[in-house]
């Protein structure tokens, strides 16, 4: 039998084996573990926790592109970011330590475009035992977004916004931030460049929501595994881009020749929310914009949203504008804390959750 059809099995007498597939390990996020070699891992914010004992611990994994970046915290102190390459092998995560019980998380930094990671399980040393999973939080929240809500080049501290996926992290979005305040469990379903009506890319957030798996089409979400007490929506920001940009490909693409209309704008939105509405009837929808340029003053995008919450008369949807940034580039770390500070206060005065 392989190592990756077993759950929990002794290595050593002090050391033990932990599959991808034990009922110890807690996934958070929409996580394919269907395979019975591994689990496979897309989406930013996806998380996997174990409590344990033991000196050291090590994950057994790989990746499709190595270009994906996780962080590692041990007893909710970071220790550090791996960087899983192509070729599956044992990465250390934490040594030396204490003989004392321990929580671990692995947090996916990066975005789905970045490959797949493939998880086959943990190696603890050590007198080493698996402990109960902690309880999970109560609450659950669930973000649909942009390269806002994924944390993009929040790291890139020079202020030039770069691509590379060294510098996105998700952990400091303010969705990641939110959900943490709240000790809630947290999914994150955003690709940076994404709309509602046109993206960057040819995908759009209304032909992507509902997949497992982001890169296939034939790949859908069982929305019956996870219930949210609250969802955000934060997306348009890309729309308000490329709608002015006809000689763009993917304007080309959607539209031809003739740029929608507002009232195009209002329907489009207006069907995607009302879509999660169906799969969550009785969630509380934060339809959400900003904080870049779609919120600066004399903006339409405020109330194309303002309109379609109105045409659909549900008393559990609202409307949060972020306040326009009014810098370059995308959020800082510091921008992205006062979006935060912003979605908390509204979900502290709107919601009883």
């Amino acid at each position: 039998m392989s190592l990756a059809l077993l759950s929990v099995s002794c290595d050593t007498p002090n050391s033990v084996y932990v599959g991808f597939n034990d009922s110890h390990i807690i996934y958070e996020g929409r996580v394919d573990t269907s395979s019975i070699d591994n689990a496979q891992l897309y989406w930013s914010g996806t998380s996997i926790k174990l409590n344990f004992k033991g000196t050291s611990i090590a994950a057994i994994m790989h990746d499709s592109q190595g270009d994906n970046y996780y962080d590692i915290r041990i007893d909710n102190d970071s220790l550090g970011i791996v960087r899983p390459d192509t070729i599956q092998r044992e990465y250390i995560l934490a040594e030396g330590l204490s003989a004392a019980a321990h929580k671990l998380e692995i947090f996916k930094r990066t975005e789905w475009n970045r490959g797949t990671t493939f998880f086959n399980g943990f190696k603890i040393k050590g007198n080493a035992k698996v402990l109960e999973p902690s309880p999970l939080p109560t609450r659950k929240m669930e973000f649909y977004g942009n390269s806002i809500s994924a944390g993009y080049a929040v790291e890139d501290y020079s202020g030039k916004d770069s691509p590379d996926s060294t510098y996105t992290n998700n952990y400091l979005s303010y969705a990641a931030i939110t959900a943490r305040h709240f000790n809630a469990e947290y999914r994150c379903i955003c690709r940076s460049g994404i709309g509602i009506t046109v993206s960057w890319e040819p995908l759009i957030m209304p032909e992507m929501y509902d997949r497992l798996a982001p890169t296939d089409n034939n790949s859908t979400w069982d929305f019956s595994q996870y219930t949210p007490d609250v969802v955000v929506v934060n997306l348009l920001q890309n729309d308000s881009w490329l709608v002015e940009m006809p000689d763009h490909k993917e304007f080309r693409d959607r539209f031809g020749e003739i740029a929608p209309s507002p009232d195009d704008i209002v329907k489009a939105y207006q069907d995607f929310v009302a879509t999660l509405r169906g799969h969550y009837p009785n969630a509380h929808i934060i339809c959400a914009l900003g904080n870049m340029d779609a919120t600066q003053k004399g903006s339409q995008w405020p109330e194309y949203i303002y309109e379609a919450v109105h045409n659909l008369a549900d008393d559990k949807m609202h409307v949060l504008i972020f306040p326009y940034k009014n810098t370059e580039n995308h959020p800082t770390i510091r921008e992205q804390k006062i979006m935060s500070q912003k979605l908390i206060e509204f979900i502290d005065e709107n919601i009883n959750w």
